[in-house]
């Protein structure tokens, strides 16, 4: 992805390091030999800084810049059940993260949005699904999906943040590879994670904005570190552990 010149477009990873923040797994893990590997497995992933680990709720709670990808495979090398439960900076924000889903029947991927301060929110998309090339992407003021993408209005652009130009809901584009997939990792300026409950997040076939959106799902808050150690989910008595990943992220991601 090319860089954007503008000071409020998302940073790709390519530029630069994530900013820090606490990532939270629960993990199953019943004793200490499963708290010593996962440890010792986390700590050598690149950009983990500390991770700290609750056996009774069986969760790992991780600060550092890795990515949720990165730390999620290598938890998974473990041998061991994990699901990401929250992501933030503890007790700084009212809403400290977001997630958008998308469920297909074209597009499939997961965007995932985290405060790092007021000024600054981290972003880690990814999709497959595409044709190649670029494609737009954008946080838009309604998550009306009645039309799909067509009915979720103009582009994000809060009062004397974004300009008519560069609105701050554009987010620049996605470089889709030959099988579909594509992914961005960066960081965005003057983002406020709350300021996008209920908003959208629309892809696009190609990079102009204009055209009609391929694909549109609706930006929920997501759990913040320390307020989701569940493990039986409330709707339908599901267990954790014997949840697909399709309960906690979109299929084919």
């Amino acid at each position: 992805m090319e860089t954007p010149t503008s000071n409020h477009k998302p940073i790709s990873q390519d530029n630069v390091t994530l900013p820090e923040i606490v990532t939270e797994f629960m993990v199953d893990m019943k004793c200490e030999g499963c708290v010593n590997s996962v440890k010792n497995k986390l700590q050598s992933v690149d950009g983990v800084k500390n991770v700290e680990v609750d056996l009774a709720n069986q969760v790992v709670r991780i600060l550092g810049s890795s990515l949720v990808k990165t730390m999620t495979e290598a938890l998974e090398l473990t041998g061991r059940n994990a699901r990401l439960i929250g992501q933030g900076i503890p007790e700084e924000f009212l809403v400290s993260a977001a997630v958008a889903e998308f469920k297909g029947p074209d597009i499939f991927g997961v965007v995932r949005f985290a405060q790092v301060n007021m000024d600054l929110a981290r972003i880690e998309a990814n999709f497959t699904g595409f044709s190649l090339g670029k494609h737009g992407w954008s946080i838009n003021e309604f998550g009306d999906l009645t039309e799909g993408a067509a009915s979720t209005g103009k582009v994000f652009n809060p009062t004397n943040l974004g300009t008519e130009l560069e609105p701050l809901g554009d987010l620049g584009t996605l470089n889709a590879d030959e099988k579909g997939d594509a992914f961005f990792s960066g960081t965005i300026q003057k983002l406020r994670v709350a300021d996008l409950i209920g908003r959208a997040l629309v892809v696009y076939e190609t990079e102009d904005r204009s055209d009609k959106g391929l694909a549109a799902a609706v930006i929920a808050r997501s759990a913040g570190v320390g307020e989701n150690y569940k493990k039986i989910c409330t709707c339908d008595g599901t267990i954790i552990w014997e949840s697909s990943n399709n309960d906690f992220v979109a299929s084919k991601v």
